[in-house]
């Protein structure tokens, strides 16, 4: 196990960028100042999503994270959320890699928004198409 005070990871998913500073002291987790209950609010599937990495590892009421995220929607901040998590456990407790790989939660969701094209009104949407 390593210092505690230097773990510090980043998670990335669509625009979202998170920072999670790991916190033994503190056994909650807080975004941006505030609790996760109220951040996501009764986002159920986000605030599970986010937390995964600690429900997984039942580590959820042991160890707390003081958590900075912006950009993006709901969605891509608890993706974020949850890979920066996962990395910091990582790094806290190498033991723990084989199963936050087995959930795939190292891995960061490549998938991001196509771009708009030229002509039209969305990445691939057309315009209705009229015969006369």
């Amino acid at each position: 196990m390593q210092d505690v005070n230097t773990i510090r990871k980043i998670g990335r998913r669509k625009t979202s960028t998170a920072v999670a500073v790991l916190k033994e002291k503190i056994q909650d987790i807080i975004i941006n100042g505030r609790s996760v209950d109220e951040y996501f609010g009764n986002n159920i599937l986000q605030k599970q999503t986010a937390i995964s990495p600690l429900i997984v590892t039942n580590l959820k009421n042991k160890i707390g994270f003081e958590i900075k995220v912006e950009g993006g929607g709901i969605t891509g901040q608890a993706g974020a959320i949850k890979l920066a998590i996962a990395r910091a456990l990582v790094e806290y407790n190498p033991e723990l890699k084989p199963i936050l790989k087995k959930y795939s939660m190292l891995k960061r969701d490549p998938r991001m928004v196509e771009r708009k094209k030229a002509g039209k009104p969305k990445a691939r949407k057309s315009f209705q198409w009229t015969k006369r």
